[in-house]
């Protein structure tokens, strides 16, 4: 991490916040970004840098829905002391939501050496830009859209959760990506899944920014890019939520869709023409 300077830091805090919530891929754009401006893509420190600024994208997203998240944490405690609470939607959703990470963690432990190894090529990127593509456009035309976010079930939960596999093996397919088009595909409206994605998001974007912290903070680089680049995914991921929120409620995800496909074609372009280093 020592190579990324605070002007570096700063642009790919942009890239992370108008990407994390986005069906686009925030580690494939920002894999891509880091082999445009010649960073080592591979290299674990800056592996960490790039989950720890998601950290600031996910306190964003904290920040947006604190009204929800306090409904649903306070409805979870009170069920644990009271057996009619615990009926309640919100006390089951906060369980469904511990269930459906436990999944993506015990992938991430397990094939760690991959995900910051092999995995981590922008081959890799590129395919799973077109193959992600192709899952969302199936998925938001067979869906129906005909349940809202109270009409999720555990089983909806496990599925959209387990989901997010996908974008930790293949960087690039998108996390939200994969949890949209896994939510239409049950049926589910635009508006819910979006939801459902951040809501099935924190806990595991948490999770991951504060484990590879000790990678960050271990490698002995400065932390101010470190810091610049977390504060700037916060502020530019906050403005990403609402505007994501007010286009899926009125609009399909085609524009996504057709911009991944896009960035997928000219990746592959780029990396046979040998410029830029996989």
């Amino acid at each position: 991490m020592g190579a990324i300077s605070v002007g570096q830091a700063i642009v790919l805090g942009i890239v992370e916040g108008v990407t994390e919530f986005l069906p686009v891929s925030s580690t494939g754009h920002l894999k891509i970004t880091e082999g445009l401006m010649g960073i080592p893509v591979e290299d674990k420190p800056v592996v960490a840098f790039t989950a720890v600024i998601q950290v600031g994208a996910i306190a964003a997203a904290l920040v947006y829905f604190i009204k929800d998240i306090v409904r649903i944490v306070t409805a979870w405690g009170r069920g644990l002391v009271d057996r009619e609470q615990r009926y309640h939607h919100d006390y089951k959703f906060a369980w469904w939501v511990i269930y459906a990470t436990i999944p993506i963690v015990v992938v991430g432990l397990a094939a760690k050496p991959l995900i910051e190894g092999p995995l981590a090529s922008l081959w890799v990127v590129a395919g799973s830009l077109i193959v992600g593509s192709a899952l969302m456009w199936a998925a938001d035309r067979k869906g129906r859209h005909k349940r809202g976010e109270d009409d999720t079930s555990l089983t909806d939960a496990m599925l959209i959760g387990s989901s997010q596999i996908l974008a930790l093996l293949f960087p690039g397919f998108s996390r939200s990506g994969a949890t949209m088009a896994t939510g239409l595909m049950l049926d589910l409206d635009r508006v819910a899944v979006t939801r459902l994605s951040f809501f099935l998001g924190i806990p595991a974007l948490t999770g991951a920014g504060l484990y590879e912290l000790k990678d960050a903070v271990g490698s002995g680089a400065a932390p101010l890019p470190l810091l610049v680049g977390t504060v700037v995914s916060f502020g530019v991921a906050y403005a990403s939520i609402a505007w994501l929120l007010r286009f899926v409620a009125k609009h399909s995800f085609n524009a996504f869709i057709v911009y991944r496909v896009i960035i997928g074609v000219l990746l592959f372009g780029l990396l046979g023409a040998d410029l830029v280093n996989a």
